[in-house]
């Protein structure tokens, strides 16, 4: 690479990394980190163990991006001293060490700028995943639980934690329907663009005549609610039922009738929890979705309503928005951003980055 070059791509790095760091304001983030490490020092904090979560969660959070963003400024500044070196000493051992490292901060500068990006009102927020089969069959069912399977080893690559609040099995194979929880700040914004309904080509594995099979899945991504959220519920508009867990195959999990199913009756909303031994416990789980469920309707309701007002019919990006072709080729394609990955088994063990990433710059794109 060229020393003009290089000098020039350095400016241009250094440019962004300037916009970031004001984006994300790091004095209120150092100045929230001393506020939060004061509330996590004081005696009571354990007297309530889910602020105390909340409080130590969101100070973890805050601690990383700062050091992650004072890291990769540091590396950046590094990287001058690097390719001076190697022009000075004619070193080709130098100069491929240090364009390795340029493009690893390239590739680490974009991924931090997309996190940027995530200005949402609710995007901060933890999120509450629903996937559930569609049109398909008995493929469509085992499409869903590759989805499942495929957010929560996404969760695990990045050291997120996941908490599946119920899945309804399918009765040969597969789910009908799953919900679960992503705890990591910005889970929502992030996961948000995979919204939508998912397809899948294949040849089936449950036709014996081998032929190929197109199914769907949808997805739906919530933001978690919290206490400040105003989200009216009469108890009288709901419909509480229990019953016993099952698992696969429709065996039994709970020897007592300790899944929850609640029924908004206005809206005919019906969520379930069973993850939990308590049933008291469930029907706390079950009214966190609820809740976000009814919210989302509401911020729908209001978004439709803006959208009258200025003569746009919506977005419907929200609707098929991914191919997952297993035959006659191999390929993942995103139906908006048009992003695109050949290696469809990296997706679906959770390799979807670069979707999340384009995704959210497409998004971005829209607003303008």
């Amino acid at each position: 690479m060229a020393v003009v070059d290089v000098s020039e791509e350095l400016k241009s790095l250094a440019s962004t990394m300037a916009s970031i760091e004001a984006v994300l304001d790091l004095d209120r983030m150092r100045a929230d980190i001393a506020v939060l490490e004061e509330q996590a020092a004081a005696p009571s904090l354990w007297d309530d163990p889910e602020a105390a979560q909340k409080i130590t969660s969101r100070l973890s959070h805050l601690q990383a991006e700062v050091r992650k963003t004072e890291a990769l400024r540091s590396r950046l500044d590094d990287l001058s001293v690097l390719f001076e070196m190697a022009e000075e000493e004619d070193d080709p051992d130098t100069r491929a060490e240090a364009e390795a490292e340029l493009a690893e901060v390239r590739k680490a500068l974009d991924e931090m700028e997309v996190r940027t990006l995530l200005s949402g009102e609710y995007d901060e927020r933890e999120a509450l995943v629903n996937i559930r089969a569609e049109a398909g069959g008995i493929d469509a069912a085992d499409f869903a639980e590759q989805l499942q399977r495929m957010y929560l080893r996404w969760a695990e690559r990045h050291g997120y934690g996941t908490e599946v609040y119920e899945t309804s099995y399918a009765e040969e194979a597969g789910i009908k329907s799953t919900t679960f929880v992503v705890k990591a700040p910005y889970a929502y914004g992030t996961l948000s663009v995979e919204q939508g309904t998912h397809r899948l080509v294949r040849i089936s594995p449950f036709d014996n005549q081998g032929r190929r099979q197109t199914s769907f899945a949808g997805v739906e991504i919530l933001p978690v609610v919290e206490s400040s959220d105003h989200v009216d519920i009469e108890e009288s508009d709901l419909r509480v039922d229990v019953y016993r867990a099952s698992g696969p195959g429709g065996q039994g999990v709970n020897t007592t009738d300790s899944a929850v199913r609640i029924t908004h009756i206005p809206t005919g909303i019906v969520v379930s929890c069973q993850n939990e031994r308590s049933q008291i416990q469930n029907k706390a789980s079950a009214m966190n979705v609820l809740q976000a469920k009814l919210l989302e309707r509401q911020r729908q309701e209001e978004r439709a309503k803006m959208d009258a007002l200025k003569g746009d019919g919506g977005s419907s990006w929200g609707n098929q928005m991914r191919s997952y072709v297993l035959h006659p080729y191999q390929m993942v394609k995103d139906l908006r951003t048009e992003f695109e990955v050949g290696n469809p088994q990296s997706v679906l063990d959770g390799e979807i980055d670069g979707f999340l990433e384009a995704g959210i710059r497409w998004r971005k794109q829209q607003e303008k």
